[in-house]
């Protein structure tokens, strides 16, 4: 199986859509996407992600089936500084890095910072999401691991946020450090595929994380949209 989590264009947040970037970031992926063999597209409800598939779609005569987990990330925590509610993700280095439970996969959900909000809820939710989604095509999670199932491509338009955790989730990864230290440019493209053992077991590697060799070809800059030269805390 092949998963391809791409996120959206370069976004007007203003109006959930795309800006004159972006729209030329989605046509260019367009031109990569139709040739990718992919079998089903699913997509995010928002508009910024409906609208990096559109061009695609339009050029394969598809349609995407919309996946309500597939929109951002909207897990929260309460910031230590401010008392206020804020995402959960792109954390100061400050409140992570000297705890190593957040780079263990078995216990990164056990500090106080990951249980004062609605996180934890939103990874589950996102986590069951991901499973339902592969159970469709006979794949069935065991513990770390899959049952394998159909060979097939499938393509996910949706956001930074949610593609790190969904790629964290398929790759046995601290969704903390994933979060933190990966980033997804917009229409980035990360693909993983499954590797499966004479006995039916299977997992996922990532053969490319991050991709934007579209836009390259296209000569068209990367855009930084979700890198901040500050954190806000």
């Amino acid at each position: 199986m092949k998963i391809m989590i791409i996120r959206h264009g370069d976004p007007d947040y203003s109006i959930d859509s795309l800006t004159e970037k972006g729209w030329r970031e989605a046509e260019l992926l367009s031109q990569r996407l139709i040739k990718a063999n992919i079998d089903d597209f699913y997509c995010s409800p928002l508009g910024r992600a409906k609208d990096t598939a559109a061009p695609t779609l339009r050029k394969l005569g598809k349609e995407a089936e919309t996946l309500d987990w597939l929109q951002e990330f909207r897990g929260t925590i309460i910031s230590p500084y401010t008392g206020k509610t804020r995402i959960s993700w792109d954390l100061p280095p400050v409140l992570w890095c000297s705890d190593d439970r957040y780079y263990d996969i078995r216990h990164w959900n056990e500090p106080e910072l990951m249980t004062n909000g609605n996180s934890l809820t939103i990874f589950k939710e996102t986590t069951d999401g991901v499973d339902a989604l592969l159970e469709r095509y006979g794949w069935c999670r065991e513990g770390m691991i899959y049952r394998g199932g159909d060979d097939v491509t499938i393509a996910l338009i949706c956001h930074f946020g949610l593609g790190i955790t969904v790629m964290s989730y398929l790759l046995g990864i601290s969704p903390v450090v994933a979060q933190n230290n990966f980033f997804l440019a917009p229409t980035s493209v990360t693909t993983l595929v499954s590797e499966t053992d004479s006995s039916g077991h299977s997992h996922f590697r990532a053969v490319c994380v991050g991709d934007i060799s579209h836009l390259c070809m296209g000569g068209e800059p990367m855009s930084e949209s979700g890198l901040y030269p500050h954190f806000e805390k």
